[in-house]
């Protein structure tokens, strides 16, 4: 039951992403939309579109979950396994989703701390320095770029 319920939330989730099910599912409403008419816009013509809507919606939210918890857990698994042959990884991090979320926030605090130290460093203040650079010349080049169009523009103008 497992595996027929993993093939086929696999497969709908897959259909469900594609252009054809998009344009599929515009083509609906838009035939209901023009159906409106012909039913006088009543209660049933409404309550067609919003049962449609309501099951479709509630059986894909369980396709998806299932997809998605297969997606996370294959990338957590691709993840330790690059963990694990990395020689400079900690292969103590193998495994961290199963970490309370107390845990989790102590190992966050731990990498912020590591972030800090970095970011103190000779290194990072030359590169902070670099980008602080470049971000002040291309203000200067939109500057200059912005004096030389209106020179363009007004020539007569001896305000520029």
């Amino acid at each position: 039951m497992k595996e027929l319920f993993r093939k086929i939330s696999n497969r709908v989730s897959t259909a469900a992403g594609s252009a054809g099910a998009f344009c599929l599912a515009l083509l609906v409403v838009i035939v209901w939309a023009f159906t409106g008419p012909l039913f006088g816009f009543s209660d049933t013509w409404q309550l067609v579109i919003n049962t449609g809507t309501t099951i479709v919606t509630f059986l894909m939210v369980f396709l998806i979950q299932n997809t998605q918890n297969r997606d996370g857990k294959a990338m957590q698994l691709k993840l330790d396994e690059l963990i694990r042959a990395s020689k400079s990884a900690r292969d103590s991090f193998v495994g961290t989703e199963d970490l309370t979320d107390e845990e989790l926030a102590e190992l966050d605090q731990e990498f912020k701390k590591i972030h800090d130290l970095q970011m103190a460093g000779p290194a990072m203040h030359k590169l902070h320095n670099k980008i602080a650079a470049a971000r002040q010349h291309r203000q200067s080049l939109r500057s200059q770029a912005g004096h030389m169009l209106n020179t363009f523009l007004n020539p007569g103008n001896k305000n520029h």
